[in-house]
């Protein structure tokens, strides 16, 4: 028999429990079941070469949240509030997984031909 504490399914220690579908990419969350949770594929000190802009309106607030936590987390840097800048290429999982969710329309990628410096643009 499952527990669940507050609609989501528990663990016998009260933990969430969470589904990864999956290897290592999206671990759906079962509180928000469509804005799933990508891990990073990038190191840390990964080249910055890849530039995206979008566009998502504020109907879509969640998903542009999300967005940009993802963003953060696979190492991208924001130039404006919708330009970011960092390793290429995104995940292919990520990229149908933002059309899955209809934001997939919403953004441009653009490949710079020399590596962004992000020591160069905080001065």
């Amino acid at each position: 028999m499952s527990k669940y504490y507050k609609g989501v399914k528990v663990n016998s220690f009260g933990l969430p429990i969470l589904i990864s579908e999956k290897k290592n990419s999206i671990i759906k969350n079962p509180k928000r079941l469509y804005l799933g949770s990508f891990l990073s594929p990038f190191q840390k000190d990964s080249v910055k070469n890849l530039i995206i802009m979008y566009d998502i309106p504020s109907e879509q607030k969640k998903e542009r949240d999300w967005f940009r936590r993802h963003l953060i987390k696979f190492g991208y840097v924001m130039i404006q509030k919708s330009v970011w800048v960092g390793p290429s290429p995104l995940p292919k999982d990520f990229t149908s997984y933002l059309k899955e969710i209809k934001i997939g329309d919403n953004f441009k990628t653009f490949k710079l031909a020399k590596p962004y410096d992000t020591k160069k643009s905080s001065m």
